[in-house]
């Protein structure tokens, strides 16, 4: 079976609106003068993920489900300016927005329009089949749409990988991907205990790997039984925003995962990743290049191996 596509990016198409604020959270006052402009762009979780992937060299197709709108139109054109492959489903209610406040030190609050959507949206299952056979893994966005998708890819024998972002470890619905997919990434901050909640996706579901990101104290990687701390990357730019940091990051560790490398360079490749997206302002969507990521991985490694020798 041929299989032409590196990724298949599932759901996280969408809009953003970003507006800079004095500070998180912020006061009530009955006006805000905002001198830097509000500005409205394409890229949400499956957006920054299909188009770091891309820029790292891994042919990329993005599934998702968008309206016939202005926010569509601008999502159909991040795609083709990125040359990233995009089959976009009817979406009736409208393409996804949300609206970043972003703070000066690059933290982010994000406030998601969940009228464009319902609980039985579902990506046509002749559609998810055919292009999960013709790719090697699938990342899956935690969306509606996605998670009637899951048994369908599990069928076609892809790999598949997901992000539960700001999961708490209890929440049901985030399950069937914490579940079902080979790779799981998490964001620490809603963990009380992120071994804890690591180890039970590897317990109860099909995981070899889970990562928890923890912005910038490193990562927690899980592999093997093993638990290990990954250092954050230190960015190579000040920090502007922390939007897609994530994204990065993943990306980024599904590039050396699928190339065969060890998963402990894979999470450094996610930490340069994600330090270099910390330094991209909120109004633009940027990725590190392959040539990049190489050099400035090459460069930790250094950095720890000396630590290592010196100890």
């Amino acid at each position: 079976m041929s299989r032409d596509t590196d990724v298949l990016v599932l759901g996280g198409a969408g809009v953003d609106t970003i507006i800079h604020v004095p500070e998180l959270p912020l006061p009530y006052a009955d006006s805000y003068m905002i001198d830097s402009g509000i500005r409205t762009r394409a890229g949400q979780t499956g957006d920054f993920v299909a188009v770091a992937l891309s820029a790292l060299g891994l042919r990329t197709h993005h599934l998702d489900m968008l309206g016939d709108d202005p926010e569509g139109d601008l999502v159909r054109a991040l795609h083709r300016d990125k040359g990233i492959a995009l089959t976009a489903v009817p979406q009736p209610a409208g393409t996804k927005r949300a609206v970043n406040l972003v703070s000066p030190d690059g933290r982010r609050l994000s406030l998601y329009d969940v009228t464009r959507g319902h609980p039985d949206d579902r990506l046509p299952e002749p559609t998810v089949r055919a292009l999960a056979e013709a790719s090697r893994h699938a990342h899956v966005s935690i969306t509606q749409p996605c998670a009637h998708a899951l048994p369908v890819l599990r069928e076609s024998g892809v790999t598949i990988s997901t992000d539960l972002h700001d999961w708490d470890g209890e929440n049901p619905y985030h399950e069937p991907f914490a579940y079902t997919a080979d790779v799981v990434f998490v964001s620490a901050a809603a963990l009380t205990d992120p071994e804890r909640t690591m180890r039970r996706i590897v317990e109860r579901g099909r995981a070899q790997i889970v990562v928890a990101t923890a912005g910038a104290e490193g990562a927690y990687l899980l592999a093997d039984t093993e638990l290990t701390r990954i250092p954050a990357a230190p960015p190579p730019a000040p920090v502007v925003d922390s939007n897609g940091a994530g994204d990065a990051f993943a990306a980024a560790f599904l590039h050396g995962w699928l190339s065969g490398e060890p998963a402990h360079r894979c999470a450094l490749y996610g930490a340069v990743a994600g330090a270099h997206a910390c330094t991209v302002p909120a109004t633009e969507t940027d990725a590190i290049s392959r040539d990049a990521l190489h050099t400035r991985t090459a460069d930790l490694l250094s950095v720890e191996q000396a630590g290592t020798r010196t100890v």
